[in-house]
């Protein structure tokens, strides 16, 4: 028996040098130096306004070194959505920069057996049939998915007070306003005010 990956990167190299065959056959070629590696897509950092679950940053649109980045997100799991979503980043590094999700990435994405709407596409039946035979292959999905919903919020906030006169602001805890007040103003000494309800 085949040992099994232990880093998620492996994995995903590994699930991409099997998807390039299915590429060939419909054309199109995935750059044989991509990095794919798993992070928060969009730079984001988990915050919940991001819903993007993958993201293919072209090398030719910014990156130092020319090579395309994938990125998909912690918070996936399970090994076939996944790859269903490895599939859809690397049809946009196989058609390139400056396509979105019109075209020939459309094309592309429907002809590997992506469905639904472009911008958030999902495995049809028969590349779900092929992705999970591939998974098997692969062995576990080296990653315990995030669950952001048990984040601990932040209960923290900076309060904003502002010199009226030459708008010098500074930020203070609460406890810092309710214990000693509004600071004073080093460049005019007056004493600053504070909206404590922001």
């Amino acid at each position: 028996m085949k040992k099994p990956y232990e880093l998620r990167d492996q994995w995903l190299k590994a699930a991409t040098t099997s998807l390039r065959k299915q590429f060939k056959q419909h054309g199109y070629a995935v750059p044989d130096d991509i990095r794919i590696s798993v992070g928060f897509p969009g730079g984001r950092g988990g915050s919940s306004g991001s819903q993007h679950i993958g993201m293919c940053w072209y090398g030719a649109g910014g990156i130092e070194d020319k090579v395309d980045q994938i990125y998909i997100s912690p918070v996936l799991g399970d090994p076939v959505r996944v790859l269903d979503v490895l599939v859809h980043e690397l049809c946009h590094a196989a058609v390139g920069i400056g396509h979105g999700h019109k075209g020939p990435f459309r094309k592309l994405a429907t002809a590997m057996g992506l469905e639904g709407k472009m911008t958030a596409t999902i495995a049809g039946a028969n590349l779900a049939e092929s992705l999970t035979a591939l998974a098997e292959r692969l062995g576990p999905y080296p990653h315990s998915a995030l669950d952001l919903s048990k984040r601990k919020k932040q209960t923290t906030r900076m309060l904003k007070a502002v010199c009226e006169e030459d708008q010098y602001i500074v930020r203070l805890s609460r406890k810092m306003l309710t214990e000693h007040g509004a600071p004073i103003c080093p460049t005019c000494q007056e004493q600053m005010t504070s909206d404590a309800g922001e």
